[in-house]
């Protein structure tokens, strides 16, 4: 049996049927079923119980279910040790959403390089359920998002509890005549709409992370943004935080391999990370370049 086959199989879990496991993995429907049939020929057992809507796993699915997950994990440290540039010991992948490279991991990435200097890093960006199905096919080590899903083999631990707050480029215009809705996800939808009855349908919603703040400070107007990220401009004056207006919390989180082949490389990784972490909520970290 090879590797594809299994990642299409954890493909069909996550996605929760074919249609969604071919998105997934970039092929067709039909390549998908082929490959989940002839999965099923091999080991002499159905693993998906089929419907219109959905893909449910058998008892056999359930117990195969384990098997793959290590051998994609196998398979994907297998490539690690192999890939590992001349020179060094390890290789450690990582992955962050866009707003969490801003003013955290593009500082965590210089200080882990002086710690460990014989471990290579390779950084990616992404949207959560992108870092999260890697991180499930093992292709990810470790990943910092802010509604991480808990799932078998993975350790989730709360990085910094950030929050978000209202912030304008002018005060003397209310907030309610240029707002701008930032969207940052399910949780701060419910409680936006809760504080904020009357704002329900902006003009412009913006689903950009950090980057909004570009859009903000060019154009002017009112929007939530994480605290941490918008401190700078708060400190120089180019945006004003609405004190009147409600925060939100909104937590980040660390997600890494349970089983990491390296442990220590992992704990280095996260000693670092917290401490970048704790730096950049009490404002300690340098000024962004561009200030």
């Amino acid at each position: 049996m090879d590797i594809t086959a299994a990642k299409t199989f954890l493909a069909v879990i996550e996605g929760g049927n074919f249609v969604a496991a071919a998105r997934r993995v970039n092929v067709t429907q039909s390549t998908v079923s082929a490959r989940i049939k002839s999965l099923e020929e091999q080991l002499g057992k159905t693993l998906f119980i089929r419907t219109k809507a959905s893909c449910d796993l058998t008892p056999a699915g359930h117990q195969f279910h384990r098997y793959a997950r290590s051998m994609v994990r196998v398979w994907e440290e297998a490539k690690h040790q192999v890939a590992v540039p001349d020179g060094f010991e390890d290789t450690l992948i990582v992955g962050g959403q866009y707003s969490l490279w801003n003013r955290l991991l593009l500082w965590w990435v210089p200080a882990f390089r002086k710690a460990a200097p014989t471990v290579a890093l390779r950084c990616e960006i992404g949207m959560p359920q992108r870092l999260m199905r890697e991180m499930a096919e093992g292709v990810m080590d470790l990943a910092v998002i802010y509604q991480p899903e808990h799932r078998p083999g993975m350790v989730v631990r709360e990085l910094l509890k950030d929050q978000l707050v209202l912030v304008s480029t002018d005060l003397t215009i209310p907030y309610k005549d240029n707002y701008i809705y930032a969207d940052w996800g399910e949780g701060f939808r419910t409680m936006h709409a809760a504080a904020h009855p009357d704002l329900v349908t902006p003009a412009l919603t913006l689903d950009l992370g950090a980057l909004g703040i570009n859009m903000l400070l060019n154009n002017g107007g009112a929007a939530y943004f994480p605290e941490r990220i918008v401190q700078p401009h708060l400190e120089n004056k180019m945006l004003f935080q609405i004190e009147e207006a409600p925060h939100f919390p909104y937590p980040a989180y660390v997600v890494y391999q349970e089983d990491f082949a390296s442990p220590a490389i992992m704990e280095q990784a996260l000693a670092t990370l917290f401490e970048i972490a704790d730096q950049s909520l009490k404002g300690d970290l340098p000024k962004p370049f561009w200030m």
